[in-house]
């Protein structure tokens, strides 16, 4: 198959086109916007492969898609691009309904311009899959996951965004007739992860001895899930998951944000000594809570384990022990986004 895989420059899309080029015979054509949280060099493995093919294009101009469609002519599609940091969607959020509702409304008509024009073998074979995340649930109390079925309440303006594509691609297939199947994430890590995120975070200003903000009381639960894990589960979603369906895809890790920030003090004062001989934990600060924090996210992943055969194979311990001793061997990596190096090399003025 030419699969079609969109913010495929970004963290989670560009372990997706690793694993595909990697691990499978299929093409890749990654389309992706180049904003500031892409980063080609997460792409340098397999950016020789004549399997391989990058096209430089934005969700939100139609034209540009229509273009991409028309050149490449995808068997499937594989929609990841996104805005995807809540404390961003929290400060602006016009990008996020611009990127996240009309980019997908984008996504869905090209595709579904696409799909008409296709033989009925062809037709029948092709698949619209969505990338979705658990935060269009909401949050849960102390007990209880979220299934497939739990009713959608999201709390943040990035959550919701995100819901509305989920909605959207809900009535492209049932109005329009488009094969579409949706998968919905829990929190993910690993190396690569844009240094805004909450583990990178912690690493990178661990480090620089600078002081690790944790919001509130740190008791803010989430469920991680390694990033190579999450790539070969959306794969399975997309070649065997059922048309109409959805897939929670979770890493069966609970952890307490304070909690995570003392695993990974604990293992950088392993792996990474501080040279006056204290811990890494004592960087640890409690700033104020940003708005509507969700207290908990858990995820069932019990359907994608019975009908489609994936479970993680990574526990937190281990994906977190790799993700640590990657960024202590990768600081090169993150001194070049830290400068904005990584920008002005595709033309972009670093922001």
């Amino acid at each position: 198959m030419k699969i079609l895989i969109t913010g495929g420059a970004g963290f989670i899309g560009s372990a997706v086109c690793r694993y595909i080029i990697e691990h499978t015979d299929h093409k890749v054509v990654n389309l992706d916007a180049l904003t500031y949280a892409a980063d080609l060099t997460t792409l340098e493995s397999i950016s020789n492969s004549p399997r391989y093919k990058f096209v430089h294009a934005d969700i939100r101009n139609a034209a540009q898609l229509d273009q991409a469609f028309s050149a490449h002519k995808p068997d499937c599609v594989m929609h990841l691009a996104a805005e995807s940091h809540v404390d961003r969607s929290i400060d602006g959020p016009s990008v996020f309904l611009e990127t996240n509702i009309f980019g997908t409304y984008n996504m869905l008509q090209a595709s579904l311009k696409h799909w008409r024009t296709l033989d009925e073998t062809k037709k029948a074979a092709f698949r619209f899959h969505h990338i979705s995340t658990d935060e269009v649930y909401g949050t849960l109390g102390a007990e209880g996951l979220f299934v497939e079925t739990t009713p959608y309440a999201p709390n943040s303006p990035y959550s919701a965004s995100k819901a509305s594509s989920d909605h959207l691609v809900r009535a492209w297939q049932e109005t329009y007739g488009l094969p579409c199947v949706t998968s919905n994430c829990s929190n993910n890590y690993g190396p690569f992860q844009f240094p805004e995120k909450l583990i990178p975070v912690i690493i990178l200003n661990a480090l620089n001895s600078r002081p690790i903000p944790i919001y509130g009381n740190g008791q803010n639960i989430r469920d991680w899930l390694f990033v190579d894990d999450h790539a070969r589960a959306l794969y399975k979603v997309l070649t065997e998951g059922q048309i109409g369906e959805s897939y929670n895809i979770g890493g069966n890790s609970e952890q307490k944000n304070l909690d995570v920030a003392h695993t990974i003090c604990a293992l950088m004062d392993q792996l990474r000594p501080r040279q006056d001989g204290t811990s890494y934990a004592d960087l640890i600060t409690f700033v104020e809570d940003r708005p509507g924090h969700d207290l908990r996210y858990a995820i069932d992943a019990t359907k994608i384990k019975n009908e489609l055969g994936w479970q993680p194979t990574e526990t937190f311990e281990t994906g977190l022990k790799k993700t640590v001793q990657w960024y202590l061997d990768n600081i090169d990596w993150c001194e070049n986004i830290a400068s904005g190096a990584y920008l002005e090399r595709r033309g972009k003025k670093s922001a």
